[in-house]
């Protein structure tokens, strides 16, 4: 199959690329002018940008599918309105550019944050999102752009959507690599505080976990469905167990209220719009830890064949990967 990924110089889009490769098909990333080298090796660099729509266009002729997996993954950005751009626009076009080209099958990557937050009990795909008060320009505008993509599948369109829980795992050192400087910090024995005492659970998806399910949804899924490629749902309390296992060094005792932390985020926001230097967190990044984020892959596993990789067993390679780019060896997977 001859496939067109937007999104590949990212850190899951990198994996999704390489997967593709070794499964045997022809992949054509787009890159921004000057970022060609940057694409995983076995792809062909094609020189565009989803906010160019014709460079979109000029790809596509003679591709079966289109994975769009660019995504504007920040916690804050001086103007806000490039998260739609990039993350609502960049796919309107991307469809568009589909549509016009007689793309045979669209694979959209999405994220459980635009299904929105859950309890405890972990939800599927079924589910409908029913909380809209936003935390973060991201969340905000990937729900947004979901709802895009599935009025143009209802609409008729070829479109499968993934939704990857929060990835983590061996990779370049990217916005979208959220947890890799918290996985640095502890397996360096830095860590010494954590963020509340809330027991809510997050869905943590392992990378390559994450790269084989774009694969099965690309080459089995059913256009109009969704997808959720995810993971063990866990705690904080129960991520810092497998840490500590893995490393040694003790889970914090020091809990920073959210409270607290919410108003050092926004003093941090505060200061980066007079800057223009990026904050290291925000109130809204905070703010997301407040809530479960608890979902489950049961169709992906079921109708794909999709599988989880233990927790424990995605953090240890995660951390051998950070041990050896510390040491200057091979570094990422």
């Amino acid at each position: 199959m001859k496939v067109l990924i937007t999104g590949a110089t990212g850190y899951l889009g990198a994996h999704v690329a390489a997967r593709l490769v070794a499964a045997g098909h022809t992949v054509l990333a787009l890159a921004r002018p000057g970022k060609e080298a940057a694409v995983p090796p076995g792809c062909h660099p094609v020189t565009g940008d989803v906010l160019d729509p014709p460079s979109i266009e000029r790809a596509l002729p003679g591709c079966d599918a289109l994975v769009h997996m660019a995504a504007l993954v920040r916690m804050w950005v001086r103007d806000a309105r490039d998260f739609d751009r990039v993350n609502v626009e960049g796919l309107a076009a991307a469809l568009r550019a589909a549509e016009r080209q007689g793309v045979g099958l669209i694979l959209y990557t999405s994220t459980i944050a635009a299904l929105g937050p859950t309890g405890p009990e972990a939800r599927d795909e079924s589910c409908g999102r029913t909380e809209f008060n936003f935390r973060t320009e991201y969340e905000r505008s990937k729900w947004t752009a979901e709802r895009l993509a599935v009025e143009r599948a209802e609409g008729g369109l070829p479109v499968v959507i993934v939704y990857p829980g929060v990835v983590y795992g061996p990779g370049i050192s990217t916005q979208g690599n959220l947890l890799e400087q918290a996985f640095r910090d502890y397996a360096a024995g830095r860590t010494k505080t954590r963020l509340g005492r809330r027991s809510t659970r997050i869905c943590y998806a392992y990378a390559p976990d994450v790269a084989e399910g774009h694969l099965l949804a690309l080459e089995k899924g059913t256009p109009g469905r969704g997808y959720i490629l995810g993971g063990e749902n866990v705690t904080q309390d129960e991520l810092f167990s497998r840490l500590h296992e893995l490393t040694g060094f003790n889970p914090p005792r020091t809990a920073i209220p959210f409270w607290a932390a919410e108003a050092a985020g926004r003093a941090l926001r505060l200061r980066a719009r007079l800057t223009g230097r990026a904050p290291s967190f925000t109130d809204g990044a905070i703010a997301t830890f407040r809530h479960h984020w608890a979902y489950r892959s049961d169709r992906a596993v079921r109708d794909l064949g999709y599988r989880i990789t233990p927790l424990r067993e995605g953090l240890r390679a995660t951390l051998e990967a950070l041990r050896r780019q510390a040491a200057g060896g091979a570094g990422t997977a």
